[in-house]
């Protein structure tokens, strides 16, 4: 049985105001790359087990490129004025690979993706974690390519306050990325990549690149990517969650992931999924969420406020 391959992806959740149509442009177009990258990528996939795989990886390198995205370049800072990475990737058969609280790797998800491949471990952290991709042949990248204008107001205007969601009430607010997909051969994955909190502490590290927390994915039942207040998506396991729902309940995909994330505390953010078969669920409980997909061989939606599915 062939699958008509789909790609979903999310730039983040949070306040999110109506209005500002510049920066909203900016956000749909670097959406709209995503998906294109990740469709291309389901027709070239190599260094990848599977198209999904590669699907998801590309359409998370296009967001971590884009200074548009709290994801690799444009990354909030830390308390301390540093820049600090999470992220992880996973497939539908199993295999995992995550980084945390990394530093100067272009492309957070490749590190992810190397701690994949090498298959001793499935989460590395910090300084270790850094060197580990820097052995693995990851691009590396100076705190300039980085740094934005508009996160280091973020910090200062945020020293004397606590952290804040990757979302706020700034001017343009961008958030966590992430990307699930599945291909022709029914394989699931997902990928996750995000910079955190504003004025986060050193070393914190969010639900994106803990297994089933903020990415899972599982062949037969659905790929997940959260976006969010990433305490607690932690707490409640969200990403896995849904495929527990599925599983056990025998509840649809939308049903699932609309279940999980309503019974988090309101406004803690949203979430993409699809399933074994190719239907998508982009469910959220803020003011709106970046967010878009795609079925190969048609047009691409996406959006912050309005309904997609």
């Amino acid at each position: 049985m062939t699958n008509t391959p789909v790609i979903a992806v999310h730039g983040g959740a949070g306040v999110l105001r109506r209005g500002n149509d510049r920066s909203r442009e900016q956000q749909r177009t670097g959406l709209l790359r995503a998906i294109e990258a990740g469709r291309t990528a389901f027709e070239h996939a190599d260094g990848c087990t599977t198209a999904a795989e590669a699907a998801v990886i590309a359409a998370v390198e296009v967001l971590e490129d884009d200074p548009a995205f709290n994801a690799g370049r444009g990354a909030v800072y830390t308390s301390s004025g540093g820049i600090e990475h999470d992220a992880a990737l996973m497939r539908g058969d199993g295999a995992f690979g995550g980084v945390g609280a990394i530093r100067g790797i272009r492309n957070p998800i490749r590190a992810a993706k190397a701690v994949m491949d090498d298959a001793t471990h499935l989460l590395l952290c910090g300084e270790a974690a850094t060197v580990f991709a820097r052995e693995a042949g990851c691009a590396e990248a100076e705190q300039s390519w980085f740094h934005t204008e508009f996160r280091y107001r973020q910090l200062v205007d945020a020293v004397q306050s606590a952290p804040r969601l990757d979302h706020s009430e700034y001017d343009m607010p961008t958030g966590t990325v992430g990307a699930v997909a599945l291909d022709a051969r029914g394989n699931l994955a997902a990928a996750t990549s995000t910079g955190g909190m504003t004025g986060k502490r050193d070393g914190r590290i969010g639900d994106t690149p803990v297994p089933g927390a903020g990415t899972f994915a599982r062949d037969g039942l659905c790929a997940v990517s959260c976006t969010g207040r990433g305490e607690e998506l932690l707490r409640a396991v969200a990403a896995y969650d849904v495929a527990a729902r599925m599983a056990y309940s025998g509840l649809s995909l939308y049903a699932s992931a609309d279940a999980t994330i309503n019974a988090l505390p309101p406004e803690t953010g949203g979430l993409i999924a699809v399933d074994a078969a190719g239907h998508v669920a982009l469910p959220y409980t803020t003011a709106g969420m970046l967010r878009g997909f795609a079925r190969q061989g048609e047009s691409p939606r996406v959006g912050v406020f309005e309904a997609l599915e």
